[in-house]
């Protein structure tokens, strides 16, 4: 169960899956995972309730986790252009048991962010219909037990999204990429006008105090603003289907992390300029901003920008979690449904629809707050495992016969630090969130001893 899996030089230059993705095309990617829910909805909260104006350097040191896990990530990538992740590069270095454990982590990542996200977009795309004097019946805006909400319930809009993200994915990659990168750009000019409009209004008293929480409250909002950044290592999935990996897969990590921290910066500086931070706990702080200085027709657009937004986060999420399936799949800890290839397109057609069909059901029967507390610590996991896993890939017999890669700079002193910042983040997190994600890992366990172990493809050539 710990011995580590060797690694398939033949695979690497001979994929099932098509090589479509460019470096523009997986930095589209990148932002359109990271620059989603995140940006319209974290930074009022975390300016409010956790560090206030300094809401700024929460995301900064949230960037700066996230940016050393870039690094260890662009190395494995480009030296192991296979799918799966960190659950790929964690069996060739650790062994089958610690991949296996990685992997379910991001299984729930996968799952409960596409959920959550989903229940967000919902949330917003109901209140563009309310523009429009259109409303739908309250049984069908909301699961059962989600604040605010009395009775039986079903997020209708929530499962119907993530159902035609699912039959966008089956078409095709290169169909659902092209898609992507018009959103991102869309969502971009969203955020930009934002910022042009609203910078004229900052007032420099809101900005005292600076710190009113003090630094463990600017660590505190750090562990929240991570989620906004959680998307980017779904890039990584993709290097199995990217274009000469040992660039584009460095380029799109990093380009897309980098683009991201600019943003969440620039929003969070005027958010927190403009209205004090006080009044910042909402659930849509941008278009709420907008709505204090009297810029509501700025306000709908920011709405239908966060609809797009959240859109590209949906594919982007869906596409990494239907690949690591497929990944965990062809190694037989999965049934092999998840790993059967449609050979007109290129795409694992069932594992798409049955991961669209599991995360349309999640979105419309559970209530947010429950379906967000694994994302943060199985990504946290996943990254810390990935960053020591530098260190021991460089040791790897194999090593000199991989593919030239990028090095993470500064060896290996970064990836420890890396693994050392994942860990602390991981212990600012709530015991509820640490309580759920002890009973996810019981569960993976119990899947792996009675399914995976014994019908492990490695397993077998032993």
């Amino acid at each position: 169960m710990f011995k580590k899996r060797p690694i398939d030089l033949d695979l690497i230059h001979n994929s099932p899956l098509e090589r479509t993705i460019g470096p523009v095309g997986l930095t589209a990617m990148g932002v359109g995972a990271v620059v989603g829910a995140g940006i319209f909805i974290t930074p009022g909260i975390i300016a409010a309730s956790y560090a206030g104006p300094a809401v700024i350097l929460s995301y900064i040191v949230a960037a700066l986790v996230c940016a050393l896990s870039a690094l260890c990530y662009s190395e494995f990538s480009s030296a192991i252009p296979l799918s799966g992740s960190a659950y790929t590069y964690v069996y060739m270095v650790f062994g089958e048991l610690p991949a296996w454990i990685v992997g379910w982590a991001l299984i729930s990542e996968y799952l409960f962010a596409v959920a959550s996200v989903a229940v967000s977009w919902s949330a917003y795309f109901q209140n563009l219909l309310t523009n429009f004097n259109l409303h739908l019946p309250n049984f069908l805006t909301a699961a059962t037990g989600t604040a605010g909400h009395h009775g039986f319930g079903i997020n209708l809009i929530a499962g119907i999204v993530t159902f035609l993200i699912g039959l966008l994915l089956a078409g095709g990659l290169r169909e659902s990429t092209r898609l992507n990168t018009i959103m991102v750009f869309i969502k971009i000019f969203v955020i930009i006008l934002f910022v042009g409009v609203a910078a004229f209004s900052i007032k420099a008293s809101n900005y005292h105090p600076f710190m009113p929480f003090g630094v463990p409250g600017i660590f505190a909002g750090a562990s929240l603003a991570f989620y906004a950044y959680i998307g980017f290592d779904a890039v990584s999935t993709a290097s199995e289907e990217v274009k000469n990996p040992q660039k584009t897969m460095p380029i799109g990590i990093i380009a897309s992390l980098i683009i991201a921290s600019l943003l969440y910066a620039i929003v969070s500086f005027v958010l927190v300029g403009v209205v004090h931070y006080s009044q910042l706990n909402v659930g849509d702080p941008v278009a709420f901003v907008l709505k204090v200085i009297h810029q509501d027709w700025v306000a709908g657009i920011v709405s239908l920008g966060a609809v797009v937004g959240m859109t590209t986060v949906l594919l982007v999420m869906s596409y990494g979690g239907t690949r690591l399936l497929f990944a965990i799949s062809r190694d037989g800890l999965l049934p092999k449904v998840f790993s059967k290839i449609n050979l007109k397109n290129h795409v694992p057609l069932e594992n798409t629809w049955i991961f669209a069909i599991i995360t349309s059901a999640l979105a419309m029967l559970i209530p947010l707050d429950i379906i967000a507390e694994l994302v943060n610590i199985g990504t946290l996991f996943a990254f810390a495992m990935v960053s020591i896993g530098v260190i021991f890939l460089r040791r790897l017999p194999d090593y000199h016969k991989l593919p030239k890669a990028y090095h993470v700079p500064l060896y290996p002193v970064l990836p420890i630090v890396s693994f050392l910042l994942c860990i602390g983040l991981m212990l600012k997190l709530r015991p509820i969130t640490w309580t759920v994600f002890a009973i996810w890992f019981v569960l993976g366990l119990i899947v792996y001893f009675s399914y995976g172990h014994r019908h492990s493809v490695f397993q077998k050539e032993k």
